[in-house]
């Protein structure tokens, strides 16, 4: 059971705090909640772009990394299509540095065309480096707008194109921000060597008077159901062929969540899983599988992938892993097999909390979804699931017409 204590600020701010005595140290997490759905089609990429951005510099603290480091921190940052998550790791006795920090670039970034110029740089040479460079790694980009047609899911967190970040003023940035970057859209955890009242104390010195904002009141559209199976084919100079299956699921909150992610296990966590067992090992087809879902806060994806080895037709490599999806949609998994995924999860679970850092990335996000005490209840709903709830869930996703596939060519 992991101890939680909250309070929330009359400007909106959550701040959840987790005491955990056994380090010397303490994690501080902000969580926004602004990632690339909450883009326009026209401007996409700004979301991530902003994370570089957080690290410019801020209107009172010119260098942000510089005075972390003075007192033994370190810190880093991610986006995904829903959020964006900024966290630091410091001496507990130096928490004060990091409310600081932090808090100053909640009230006002240092706004510049110098600033915006340095990380649009940054950013259009990571869009260049992963995703156009890369073997594979302009999927997200073929993938995202196959599977979806009017949820801004359909461009991956870097964005759509690397115009829109090129053309990104001053303005625009300052206009995402204001409406995005607020007290009143975030929250605030704290996990390790801390007192609770202590950090409140804090939260209110530091975070107390910047001011709620009137957020973004962008409508994310919803997805329309997928009444017929697509697919796309590509040809690129990398190392073999890979086939991409894409099918629609639910969002993180959904009621069959737990079920959806001990199928994904089922397929292919761990070298005895179905698709490892019967695709790599058994019929050799594939250097590797993977199966996955995306646990985004609207409905996501469910992906299965391959690596096809030398000599193996896309059209053969299809035909196996089709096979597969249909014997888990259409035979209950047995019990020893459901209860080896679940003993997985249940250890991955325990192991993740023993970071104290971890802890506080998990609680803020739990806290955004709803309420941080439900992470203590997590263990509990997976081992409710039943085998016939994942079949319900497998008949319900591997549908044809539920599917995105993308065929992606080595060149000849």
């Amino acid at each position: 059971m992991i101890n939680i204590h909250k309070q929330t600020l009359a400007n909106g701010l959550r701040v959840v705090v987790h005491v955990d005595k056994s380090t010397p140290l303490a994690a501080v997490n902000i969580l926004y909640h602004v990632g690339s759905k909450n883009e326009t089609p026209v401007k996409t990429g700004f979301a991530h772009l902003f994370e570089h951005l957080m690290f410019g510099g801020s209107k009172n603290i010119p260098s942000y990394d510089a005075p972390l480091q003075m007192v033994g921190g370190d810190n880093n940052a991610w986006t995904s299509c829903d959020i964006t998550n900024y966290y630091l790791t410091l001496p507990a006795a130096n928490l004060e540095t990091g409310f600081w920090l932090e808090s100053d670039r909640m009230l006002e970034l240092n706004f510049s065309e110098e600033s915006l110029a340095v990380q649009r740089k940054v950013v259009i040479e990571e869009f260049k480096q992963r995703y156009l460079n890369q073997p594979y790694g302009d999927i997200p980009l073929l993938i995202s707008p196959m599977a979806y047609k009017v949820h801004p899911y359909r461009w991956p967190t870097i964005g759509k194109e690397i115009a829109h970040i090129e053309n990104a003023t001053l303005d625009d940035v300052k206009d995402f921000f204001y409406h995005h970057y607020a007290p009143n859209n975030a929250v605030l955890s704290v996990s390790g060597n801390v007192v609770p009242d202590e950090v409140f104390k804090l939260a209110e010195k530091w975070f107390g008077d910047i001011p709620y904002r009137s957020l973004s009141k962008t409508t994310i559209p919803k997805e329309p159901e997928q009444t017929a199976a697509r697919q796309q084919s590509v040809e690129r100079p990398v190392p073999a062929d890979m086939i991409y299956k894409a099918f629609h699921i639910g969002g993180r909150m959904d009621n069959d969540f737990y079920a959806v992610d001990l199928l994904s296990d089922v397929l292919s966590n761990g070298p005895s899983s179905r698709l490892i067992q019967s695709l790599v090992k058994e019929q050799q087809l594939f250097s590797e599988v993977n199966a996955y879902i995306s646990g985004d806060h609207h409905p996501g994806l469910f992906t299965v992938t391959g690596n096809l080895l030398p000599g193996i037709s896309m059209e053969q490599a299809e035909a196996a892993i089709n096979v597969e999806l249909d014997k888990i949609a259409t035979s209950a998994v047995s019990d020893y097999e459901l209860q080896k995924v679940k003993n997985k999860i249940e250890s991955s679970l325990v192991l993740s909390e023993i970071s104290f850092l971890n802890k506080a990335m998990n609680l803020a996000s739990f806290e955004l979804l709803g309420q941080a005490e439900d992470i203590n209840d997590e263990i509990h709903k997976y081992r409710a699931v039943t085998s016939h709830d994942i079949l319900d869930s497998a008949r319900a996703t591997f549908r044809p017409e539920n599917g995105s596939t993308l065929y992606y060519h080595a060149s000849k």
